[in-house]
Order: C-alpha cells, then structure tokens, then sequence
C-alpha cells in the first residue's frame, strides 16, 4: 500500500494532553506529488477537569482572531476522535503523521486518539518537518526554523494559527521537501 502524509496540526491551551486540552484539530492528506486530497478539521470541546496554563493563554490573548476561530462549532472529543479515524481510514493509502514539531502536535494526536477512539491509524510514528530540513541542508537542529529553511520550499501562504490553515501550509513546505529531496 502506498503512503499519503497526513500533515497535522494541533491549537492547544497548555503543554501536555490531560492537564491540558487540544483546542483544534486540522489535517490535510497530500500524495507525494504535491496532490491535496482530503482535509479534516475540528474544533474540540475541553477536557473535563482540564485548564489552560497561564503561558498558553497569554499567548492566546495576544492571537484574539485565531482563538475566536478555534472555539467555534465545539465538538465533544469522543465523537471528533472517531470521526477522524474514520477520515484517517477512508484514506487511498496508509496515512503517515507529518508535522512540525511533529514530537508537540503528535503527543496531543496519539493521546487523543487513543483516549477517545482506541487506535492510532499512524501506529505510534510521526515524520518530523524539522528533523527532514536538518537532514537535507546538513545543519544542527537547533539551527533550524523555517526562518533559517530555503524561501523556495515555501508557497505563499499565511501561518494563521488556525489548525487546517496551518496544516495545509505545512504540507505544502513538506511536499516540496519532498520532491527536492527525491531530485
């Protein structure tokens, strides 16, 4: 079976799942060439006994626009969880995480999924974006950004911080990645 990246990211209020809640949730299924063949997205209710930590939400305070957007249409996170399962599934090819930090927005993914859904359509794997740009122009890690990444990965689109926005943006930069590498 071939693969399809799932490029994902997550809006959260805090640094770890449990304590915290996943706030939102988007994705956006690319083959290798670059082709966008589905999205999810949903807006999560939160976690029962859950809070937002103070950092997080004085960040929040300062992106008014994208938490508006984010605590719209909520969605108890059982029946989102199962209904991106169901998504992930449907798929024409074994999905594959793909994220930047991919380490931060698959913790709060896997949890979710296994706390709500039972399974992690991606196993317990994720390709990380940061990890990729550090390979390809032979830097250290901690010297990579997308500021420090080349302008030609990029397309011209806006990072919103809103969850499918982003997701879509960074699927992009990673199939272009992608193809660069594969030259």
């Amino acid at each position: 079976m071939s693969e399809i990246y799932v490029s994902t990211d997550v809006e959260v209020d805090g640094p770890i799942p449990g304590p915290h809640s996943m706030l939102s949730l988007g994705s956006a299924a690319f083959m290798a060439d670059k082709t966008l063949v589905s999205t999810f997205s949903a807006n999560l209710e939160l976690l029962p006994g859950a809070s937002g930590h103070p950092d997080t939400m004085s960040w929040w305070a300062k992106h008014p626009e994208a938490w508006k957007a984010c605590r719209q249409d909520l969605r108890a996170p059982a029946g989102a969880m199962a209904d991106f399962v169901e998504w992930l599934d449907a798929l024409p090819a074994k999905p594959v995480f793909v994220g930047y930090p991919a380490a931060f927005d698959f913790m709060f993914v896997y949890w979710y999924l296994m706390r709500f859904a039972g399974r992690s359509p991606f196993s317990f794997s994720a390709l990380d974006i940061k990890t990729m740009a550090m390979v390809m122009l032979g830097k250290e890690y901690q010297h990579i950004s997308k500021r420090t990444m080349p302008k030609r990965w990029f397309d011209a689109l806006p990072h919103s911080h809103v969850a499918l926005d982003d997701a879509i943006e960074q699927g992009l930069l990673f199939c272009n990645m992608l193809a660069e590498c594969r030259r």
